[in-house]
């Protein structure tokens, strides 16, 4: 048996999406020894597909799930000021026409409809007045903006909208980019001693007199190895329970249910740089989002989704969906033409019994298994918004386990390149720009929000661009590549432009494949 098989570290995580990583992170920074294995790439599922917001989730109020609210409204500027490179404030536009009618089963529809049947099918204006004054003053805002009433005659805001909505509500959210989110916390606990395997699929995982011992098989190399650890974590996201039952080989009445989440992408539909907060007829809601320069994002639909093996696909109902909901509102009517990209997310929602997948839970549920000494904590559920709080509430499960583990720290604390004030994004810009003035606006803006602090590592002294290498296009250089590839895990072409910048909606099929061929032969003269 070799010294690393011997080795016994404190904690073995499962699943390299954000609350894997979250967990990693935490961990690591109270001096635990940490594993992490993902058998796909970081934010290969879930966490790169979905809405990219850190929000509270105004509509949750409908379900009166105030305490999800409160605690997501909290954690967005705290997230905002640990990774302002990443992450930054939006003001949302939500249009309101008082003969608008919708088909909403919700809590609050009920209560309304039952005390006021004349309200059946429409939010009043009171009501959705009512929910802002509470978004505004249930998290301790400090940072973003509040509401305000706003007059879409004549108005920027107003421009790409049906003349019928006269008025429109504004309030705060932030934008995250969701896959860059989980490389930095990944890279943040490798930092601090963990250990981050890709590509690396957990094969089976047993008690041994009070230990985990798990084996995992390298996805490329095919090399198996064995690991021990004190406690287990089960972040697998959609395939928690196939860890649980089939990896695991445990019992539990615990579940998931799966929803997938698509969304569209268009050419950019508006100047400005505000979202739409746009309600259905059915009740639902979705956005219309700014996204990355030259489009607009339009999501998200909630479906379920039966089949773990099926890789989701935003099918041609629900583009057409998402195409019909937003026609009711903009002035120029999409087709399926207009669409550039799709993409689509299982989310994993615990199985609560709701009775619609819109109506399920959106909150986390954390189970600890300590049958036969080891402890397994399984994670059920969660938001992108709430992954900090998941991580320190995960922790304090397992505080029972291990004698004086170090108490919660991660609140503020930077994640790589976001180590500057919320208020300097545009000066570190224009910084960027002065100091490498071959740099486009465009590129400037893409670089430094990508990176933050650590750009000018990337950059080095480079004078103009030839400095920087191999021009992949779409201004994606050699030593952007490099970088990649060797400090944030990367190892295809698709790492690369789907999940750690989204560079596949300029890049040609030819463009890709160049890519991946470099990027191949690269690791094959690594490996040599």
């Amino acid at each position: 048996m070799s010294a690393a098989q011997d080795k016994i570290s404190d904690l073995f995580v499962i699943g390299g999406g954000i609350n894997g990583v979250g967990i990693a992170r935490d961990a690591a920074g109270r001096g635990m020894s940490v594993t992490l294995a993902e058998m796909n790439d970081l934010a290969w599922a879930t966490s790169s597909a979905s809405t990219k917001l850190f929000h509270g989730g105004l509509r949750y109020l409908e379900f009166f799930k105030v305490r999800l609210v409160r605690e997501a409204l909290i954690e967005r500027e705290t997230l905002l000021r640990a990774m302002p490179h990443i992450s930054w404030p939006m003001r949302f536009v939500l249009p309101y026409h008082k003969e608008m009618r919708f088909d909403s089963d919700t809590p609050t529809s009920r209560l309304l409809t039952t005390f006021m049947p004349w309200m059946k099918g429409r939010r009043p204006a009171w009501l959705i007045r009512l929910g802002l004054f509470m978004y505004d003053h249930l998290g301790g805002r400090k940072i973003l903006p509040g509401t305000k009433t706003l007059s879409l005659k004549g108005s920027a805001e107003g421009a790409p909208i049906e003349d019928r909505f006269e008025l429109a509500y504004e309030y705060s959210d932030c934008w995250v980019q969701d896959a860059r989110l989980v490389v930095l916390n990944a890279r943040d606990a490798e930092a601090r001693g963990a250990e981050i395997l890709v590509q690396t699929k957990v094969t089976s995982a047993r008690r041994d007199e009070g230990i985990w011992v798990i084996e995992t098989t390298d996805q490329r190399s095919g090399e198996t190895r064995t690991h021990r650890a004190r406690a287990l974590v089960n972040a697998g996201g959609p395939w928690v329970g196939q860890v649980l039952q089939e990896t695991l080989r445990l019992n539990s009445r615990e579940g998931v249910r799966l929803v997938r989440g698509s969304h569209i992408v268009t050419k950019k539909l508006y100047d400005h740089d505000k979202c739409y907060f746009f309600q259905g007829e059915d009740g639902r809601i979705i956005f219309a989002i700014p996204y990355e320069q030259d489009f607009t994002l339009i999501g998200t639909t909630d479906a379920e989704h039966a089949e773990l093996g099926e890789k989701p696909r935003c099918t041609d109902d629900e583009r057409d969906y998402l195409l019909n909901f937003a026609n009711n509102y903009l002035t120029r009517d999409l087709s399926a033409e207009d669409v550039v990209w799709t993409y689509s997310g299982v989310r994993p929602l615990y199985d609560d019994g709701a009775s619609s997948a819109t109506a399920a839970t959106r909150d986390y549920v954390l189970k600890v298994d300590d049958t036969g000494g080891a402890p397994v904590l399984h994670v059920f559920g969660g938001k992108i918004t709430t992954y900090r709080r998941l991580a320190e509430n995960s922790l304090a499960k397992l505080v029972p386990y291990f004698d004086g583990m170090e108490g919660d720290w991660t609140a503020g604390v930077p994640l790589p390149g976001g180590d500057f004030p919320v208020a300097e994004v545009d000066a570190r810009i224009a910084m960027l720009q002065d100091s490498y003035p071959f740099l486009t606006p465009k590129s400037a803006q893409r670089l430094f929000r990508a990176y933050g602090t650590e750009v000018t590592d990337i950059l080095g002294n480079a004078r103009k661009s030839e400095d920087l290498g191999r021009d992949f296009g779409a201004g994606l250089s050699e030593a952007e590549v490099i970088w990649l590839m060797e400090r944030e895990y990367a190892t295809r072409a698709e790492d690369i432009i789907w999940r750690r910048g989204k560079l596949g909606l300029h890049l040609s099929t030819d463009q890709v494949a160049t890519l991946e061929d470099w990027m191949q032969n690269r690791h094959a003269v690594d490996a040599a």
